[in-house]
């Protein structure tokens, strides 16, 4: 451990030296060994790369029809409204509410002009 710090503390050329010479010796022979690793390692990151394009794909394609279903309940809700409208106006909503005694009171008490206060019926 202490002649790996020594070496990087800038001392020791001869063992940089040494180190790098072994490196060149030692890397072909390792090369062959690391390459099937390279490869394995590129093919995971591949297949992995494909199977989240695949689930975002999916993902995409459901939100869409989710979007398009929630659009179509929205149409037909306006298009059902639309339709009930005219229908569900009859005779009686469309004739004056009566007056509650609380309103017939405020009117007699409080006249406006230009109008006449109805008649009280017996």
């Amino acid at each position: 451990m202490a002649l790996l710090e020594d070496m990087f503390k800038g001392g020791n050329i001869v063992m940089g030296l040494a180190i790098g010479v072994g490196a060149a010796i030692v890397a072909p022979a390792i090369a062959p060994a690391l390459r099937p690793l390279a490869k394995a390692v590129i093919k995971a990151g591949l297949i992995a790369y494909d199977q989240g394009r695949v689930a975002l794909a999916e993902l995409n394609e459901r939100t869409g029809d989710i979007v398009a279903e929630a659009r179509a309940e929205l149409a037909e809700s306006a298009t059902t409204a639309e339709q009930r409208k005219p229908a569900e106006t009859t005779a009686e909503q469309r004739k004056p509410a009566e007056p509650t005694a609380e309103q017939q009171k405020s009117a007699e008490a409080y006249p406006r002009p230009g109008f006449a206060s109805p008649s009280p019926t017996t």
